[in-house]
């Protein structure tokens, strides 16, 4: 099968791989229709994720049919379409049972990780059980692919840990693919203010269309002064670090509101630093989180209710054959206006 190999830091070919096989009696071989490329991806690319070896095929994320499955495998039979989370979870262990499926002891942010991904023709998955989702017939399977990881991660990374709450005020900051996902998933509970801060005009211009009701360019603005003269001088109850560089963690903390939430989304691939001696008396809450990917059955109820249409976030599309130049695209986004890619395997 043809595959998209990580090689070490800036290197990538797509390659002919084995097709995988069942290792375990809960495993799955599922032949994937769709996949994307994360913003994860691109950090594993520079180097930022240790625990990616060379010689590992990216992707986290995507939807398929089911090939194979192991004799332990009770939901899912051979044919049926599904969704596959980003996270593996055996469900079992303590983690699992506190729905930390980030950090199952036994599974967790494993896939296009520490094992194959789903950047290639099929894909391996662990714990199928707990690990993949029926599609429903009669939805649109694009924008399901959104249900993979940026959804969820953007929902509950951003919005659920940072206390979202109806007629708060919130501050998104970086308007890419998850920034615009945690824009989406926030308005489920009516926040009066959500206030998007970029450098980029075009991902800016979006956000407007996807609702945000205030948008700054951080590249000709003082963010911080406007976003405190917006909000009276206060801060903003939530603020949701969206990018993932010490810049971005630091507007965050500058522009919380006292008992305010920073909520961390953001993969970070070099220290930041803390400002306690100016936060220490705040009442601040600084949460971080890999996405559990617990939110996947209710957020598909809400496409399926059309009450949220993840189909926003797709603006390329390519084949597996292309995905070098997908890369490059997704990459390149102040230049393509790229937000998620769809690679059609």
């Amino acid at each position: 099968m043809k595959a998209l190999v990580y090689n070490g830091p800036h290197l990538k070919s797509v390659e002919e791989r084995p097709k995988p096989t069942l290792e375990q009696p809960s495993d799955a071989i599922i032949k994937i229709t769709k996949t994307t490329i994360c913003g994860t991806d691109l950090h594993i690319l520079k180097g930022d994720v240790a625990t990616c070896k060379p010689g590992t095929i990216l992707g986290h994320e995507g939807i398929g049919i089911v090939d194979s499955v192991g004799v332990g495998v009770t939901s899912f039979k051979v044919g049926e379409k599904v969704i596959i989370s980003c996270i593996s979870a055996c469900a079992r262990c303590d983690n699992c049972r506190k729905g930390m499926y980030s950090h199952c002891l036994n599974g967790g942010w494993i896939l296009g990780n520490t094992i194959n991904g789903t950047q290639a023709e099929f894909v391996r998955i662990p714990y199928a059980d707990t690990s993949l989702y029926h599609i429903p017939e009669h939805v649109d399977e694009e924008a399901l692919v959104m249900l993979s990881d940026i959804l969820p991660t953007g929902f509950e990374c951003g919005v659920l840990n940072g206390k979202v709450q109806v007629g708060a005020t919130v501050a998104i900051i970086g308007a890419g693919p998850i920034g615009l996902a945690a824009l989406l998933t926030a308005q489920f509970y009516s926040p009066s203010k959500i206030i998007m801060v970029d450098l980029d005009d075009n991902r800016l211009k979006i956000s407007e269309k996807f609702g945000a009701t205030t948008t700054i360019n951080s590249s000709r603005n003082d963010a911080t002064k406007l976003i405190m003269s917006l909000t009276g001088g206060l801060g903003v109850d939530t603020a949701i670090e969206a990018v993932g560089i010490p810049a971005t963690f630091k507007l965050c903390a500058d522009i919380v509101a006292a008992g305010g939430t920073i909520a961390n989304i953001g993969v970070h691939g070099c220290k930041v630093d803390l400002h306690l001696e100016k936060l220490w008396s705040q009442n601040i809450t600084i949460k971080t989180r890999l996405v559990d990917t617990i939110s996947i059955p209710m957020l598909l109820k809400t496409v399926l209710a059309k009450r949220i249409n993840p189909k926003l976030l797709i603006t390329h599309h390519f084949k597996l054959s292309q995905i070098i130049e997908a890369y490059d695209t997704f990459g390149g986004a102040s230049k393509t206006k790229a937000l998620k890619v769809i690679i059609e395997a």
